[in-house]
């Protein structure tokens, strides 16, 4: 059996709010069709321009990131990303 990875993606948002949340989440959906992942979207509490991605449950983590990859590409979101960086960081369980 495969050891499940959670994905944690997290970036502040340069530019306008309202078009990276409609890009960002043209992402999540594309992953939930492709892959049956069902992420989310969480803004900073104390900075709404930081945002984070959450992807869990992923039991083929190759096929996942490379989708992830296609999909950040097909919707643009880096151009909202400052700096185009996002922080991707991948967990297992302990």
């Amino acid at each position: 059996m495969a050891t499940a990875t959670h994905y944690y993606i997290w970036f502040r948002v340069a530019g306008d709010l309202e078009r990276a949340r409609e890009a960002v989440n043209a992402v999540v959906a594309d992953l939930n069709r492709r892959t049956g992942i069902a992420g989310r979207l969480l803004q900073g509490r104390a900075d709404p321009r930081t945002w984070m991605e959450i992807y869990e449950n992923v039991t083929d983590a190759r096929a996942f990131e490379r989708e992830l990859d296609a999909a950040v590409t097909r919707h643009g979101v880096a151009q909202f990303a400052e700096n185009g960086r996002r922080n991707q960081e991948a967990f297992v369980p302990y």
